[in-house]
């Protein structure tokens, strides 16, 4: 009894539990990963955050951001007001509408210009700083490229992996048979 409750002792219990820490050498522990992966979704929400802080901006950038956020909400919700005073006051609404239609086509040429500058200038802003957040993301491959040829030589399925190289002292220490106290203690007796 004292003999099975002494190797669950040491597998399971006493203060350490072999089986969990050596599991633990070839796989990653769950509960831990998790812990890390929500760190680094907290880390990278606080740099988003970061990136787009009112704080480091004066007062004159918050109102010309204000103005340029603008547009977009006062034309979707004034199209949405035109229909619904279409079908409160009709009368009203046909009254504007035939003013509508009285503008010259060359205005409604450069309202679409100008809707179109607009929005198009918004949009190169965009792409331009997608742009630049793509170069400066090129700008890491090299060394991320170099970081996994790294991490994949020290995979234990990688060929080659215990080859001593050229080091003929290290070559003898790894064929050299270990000592088994057991069993010299077994032949002396």
């Amino acid at each position: 009894m004292g003999l099975i409750e002494g190797v669950f002792g040491l597998l399971f219990g006493n203060g350490g539990n072999v089986v969990r820490d050596t599991v633990q050498v070839f796989r990653e522990n769950a509960e831990s990963g998790s812990a890390r992966a929500q760190e680094v979704q907290v880390q990278a929400m606080r740099q988003f955050g970061e990136e787009y802080s009112i704080a480091r901006q004066g007062w004159f950038d918050r109102f010309v951001d204000g103005l340029n956020r603008l547009p977009r909400p006062l034309l979707a919700l004034g199209t949405l007001a035109l229909f619904i005073s279409a079908m409160i006051e009709p009368l009203w609404f046909a009254e504007r509408m035939q003013g509508i239609a009285l503008v010259p086509e060359p205005l409604w040429w450069l309202l679409g210009v100008i809707v179109s500058f607009y929005f198009g200038a918004r949009h190169q802003v965009k792409a331009q700083e997608f742009q630049r957040q793509l170069v400066g993301t090129m700008a890491h491959v090299p060394q991320v490229v170099t970081n996994i040829r790294s991490l994949r030589t020290l995979r234990a399925e990688s060929v080659g992996i215990a080859d001593t190289g050229p080091d003929a002292h290290l070559t003898a220490e790894a064929t050299a048979p270990d000592g088994n106290p057991a069993l010299e203690d077994w032949r002396r007796a």
